[in-house]
């Protein structure tokens, strides 16, 4: 007869493998996350994901993107602002080191994600922004080419020949909604007619790409890269190159990655904000949508999303109902999906 101690030793291996497959089945590794319809981005992420790092992933997908010039908002050729210019913003984190390497308004240098990346790995400092960037990343050995291309010349010549509409400008004289200027401030605050010149937003230029990897030993990377806002004012950096902004990452806890209008969302750093509800154990989607409702509370009709992975590879999106966004399209690729997915917004 076979003593409990003998049948529990003759099961104890079974036991133990049983519960290894099951701890390495809950992780959903190795996994890319990315914000929009990028099918192109985030499939050679996956690829580069198969044989290198998350930041390698986050990297060589991004530059994709820009290459690709996704939807006209990331890469060059795209965005102009009030000169006529495009530039670029982009980021690149470490979640093992919670390194970060960021530019903004970089003028003249195509491969910004790669410019950050040299900025986290060649410094030791965190963002370099505008014309000092470009240097830096013309010492480093990239190639200082324009980024203004006949279809960004033709949309800045089109704005101008619309008065300047839409822009970015408020509280000025002339009016800035039927006037290029130049403008002078209003001195006079709290009026009435100071509310007739807020801009109005009535286009949709924010597609930034934000990418999270997570590689086959739980090593979390995140990263974004944009041209910006089209018409932007000149020197605007928005929020795609900001640590916990644009994106974050920290493989104890989690990453993710924002788009939309990044004046705005810049305010709230959701993305550090939803990485911090995951590390309290809620769910990737609830993350998600926290941050957006935070920033609702305050401007309910703000354009923008969210997308959110945990340590485990669980993933997350939301993003909030605006005019021009009811539904929020992303991509996908773990070791059960690969699809261009969509949630509705709240």
């Amino acid at each position: 007869m076979i003593s409990a101690a003998t049948h529990f030793l003759r099961c104890l291996p079974a036991a133990l493998a049983l519960s290894t497959c099951c701890s390495l089945a809950a992780a959903h590794w190795p996994l890319v996350l990315t914000t929009w319809s990028y099918r192109h981005a985030a499939e050679q992420a996956w690829k580069t994901l198969q044989t290198g790092s998350a930041l390698d992933a986050v990297e060589k997908g991004c530059s994709l993107c820009e290459t690709e010039q996704c939807r006209g908002t990331v890469g060059y050729g795209g965005s102009p602002d009030e000169h006529g210019e495009t530039t670029l913003d982009a980021m690149i984190m470490n979640g093992d080191t919670m390194e970060v390497g960021g530019v903004g308004q970089i003028r003249r240098i195509k491969s910004a994600i790669s410019v950050a990346r040299a900025v986290m790995e060649h410094t030791s400092h965190t963002l370099l922004v505008g014309e000092s960037a470009s240097i830096f990343a013309q010492d480093m050995g990239f190639l200082s080419e324009d980024l203004k291309t006949s279809h960004s010349l033709s949309m800045h010549s089109a704005w101008l020949n619309q008065n300047c509409q839409p822009n970015f400008r408020k509280n000025v004289l002339p009016n800035p909604e039927v006037s290029c200027g130049p403008y002078k401030p209003v001195k006079k605050r709290g009026t009435e007619n100071l509310k007739k010149l807020e801009p109005h937003y009535k286009f949709h230029s924010h597609d930034t790409i934000g990418m999270i990897a997570i590689q086959k030993n739980g090593t979390i990377a995140a990263g974004t890269s944009t041209n910006g806002l089209t018409h932007k004012i000149a020197g605007r950096v928005g929020d795609s190159p900001i640590a916990g902004a644009g994106a974050y990452a920290d493989s104890t806890a989690g990453a993710a990655a924002a788009t939309g209008d990044g004046d705005i969302m810049m305010r709230f750093l959701p993305s550090y904000q939803a990485v911090e509800y995951m590390r309290m154990g809620i769910d990737p989607t609830s993350a998600c949508q926290r941050v957006i409702r935070r920033i609702q509370k305050y401007y309910p009709h703000f354009f923008g999303a969210v997308i959110c992975a945990n340590k485990t590879g669980s993933y997350g999106v939301a993003c909030s109902k605006s005019p021009t966004l009811n539904q929020f399209h992303f991509m996908i690729y773990n070791p059960s999906t690969a699809s261009e997915q969509k949630v509705d917004c709240i």
